[in-house]
């Protein structure tokens, strides 16, 4: 099919080459006791790099702050047990011919504190989306510029233990509602001083992230970034009202060292601004100039929430490639420059492999044990 032969041409970028252009989107699977990835993950990223994939991106792993994880269940990306773990991840990627990258979070004031009772959260103001659902005060504290800097040296020193266990780069969390989101967005970022208020201001303590990350990686390793409008408990909010918003807020992101901008959408086909076609990793890329990776819902018939993936029973939509040549034209067409995958290639790892034969037929559908378990 014309469209989708632009999914498995060579990318080439400053700092990544890529033998097609499908990349396994960062889905967080828990399964990490202790903060150490389960030995079953090696098997579960070497099977997706076998069926066809160029690049995994981990789900989010926690950077080395007090207060960065979620909940205690996911994976860490700091000290020996965990790094160790990871190693044996990254030996299997690259012995089935594949590129590995950790996602690195802090998940601030979404942090599950009734998982951590001697430990509380912290976000750019404090406010949770739960506290604007209410109407109320904030519930966490708000970060002073000590924090700030703690928390901008943990993800450079995690940036720089993955160059040193030889990842081929790393994926900064900025979207979804957590921590580097808070500060992008208005909703949970009330600062008054220069890191609130203006776009340009919200992206400053990102921007520094990137920075720190950048100055300890050096000038030629990959630096990702995820970003979206959307948040995991807030489906409907936008951290830019315009492209001129967007654009204020992601040229600091790039000058700071990002080299390729994850784009997360709820379906990557939707046009990110009304008046024009364009998703918001075409915006991302025209505004900055950048390559993109635009996300959402590839291969899926239909929308489900996180309470709905966690519910047993419920009902998980089915196989759908309907809107695939749509968007392989798009990214034909220069629009951007990487299709992520996610809950599609948890149902079929040989997602990408059937997809270029043309096996549409023999996708296998996805279901609550593929959501729940590292097959």
């Amino acid at each position: 099919m014309p469209a989708r032969a632009a999914l498995f041409q060579p990318f080439v970028s400053r700092t990544l080459s890529l033998p097609n252009r499908i990349v396994m989107s960062p889905m967080g699977r828990a399964h990490a006791e202790g903060g150490r990835p389960h030995a079953d993950y090696a098997g579960y990223f070497r099977r997706r790099i076998e069926g066809g994939v160029s690049l995994a991106i981990t789900g989010a792993a926690a950077v080395g702050h007090d207060l960065a994880d979620y909940d205690g269940t996911g994976p860490l990306f700091h000290g020996d047990d965990p790094l160790d773990g990871w190693a044996h991840v990254l030996a299997a990627v690259h012995e089935a011919g594949g590129k590995l990258m950790p996602q690195l979070w802090h998940t601030g004031a979404a942090r599950h504190v009734d998982a951590f009772p001697d430990k509380s959260a912290m976000g750019p103001s404090g406010y949770t989306i739960a506290d604007l659902d209410a109407g109320r005060g904030p519930s966490a504290a708000a970060m002073t510029e000590a924090d700030m800097a703690a928390v901008a040296r943990a993800f450079a020193d995690a940036a720089s233990a993955a160059k040193a266990r030889g990842f081929d780069g790393v994926e900064v969390h900025a979207g979804h509602g957590f921590l580097l989101d808070q500060f992008l967005w208005s909703g949970t970022n009330r600062r008054r001083d220069d890191y609130g208020g203006s776009a340009a201001n919200r992206a400053r303590f990102p921007a520094e992230v990137i920075a720190a990350c950048r100055a300890a990686t050096g000038p030629d390793f990959p630096i990702l970034v995820r970003i979206s409008q959307f948040k995991i408990d807030a489906y409907e909010a936008q951290i830019a009202e315009t492209p001129e918003e967007l654009g204020d807020l992601l040229r600091p992101l790039a000058a700071a060292g990002a080299d390729i901008l994850h784009c997360s959408q709820r379906e990557a086909w939707e046009p990110a601004f009304e008046g024009s076609p364009l998703n918001l990793a075409g915006w991302a890329r025209q505004l900055t100039g950048l390559p993109t990776i635009a996300v959402g819902s590839v291969g899926l018939a239909g929308l489900f929430t996180e309470e709905e993936a966690a519910t047993p029973g419920a009902a998980l939509p089915g196989v759908s490639l309907a809107r695939l040549d749509e968007v392989a034209a798009m990214l034909g067409h220069g629009e951007f420059d990487l299709l992520s995958v996610g809950r599609s290639l948890l149902a079929d790892p040989q997602w990408v492999n059937k997809v270029r034969d043309g096996r549409d037929g023999a996708l296998r559908a996805l279901d609550l044990a593929a959501l729940t378990t590292l097959t």
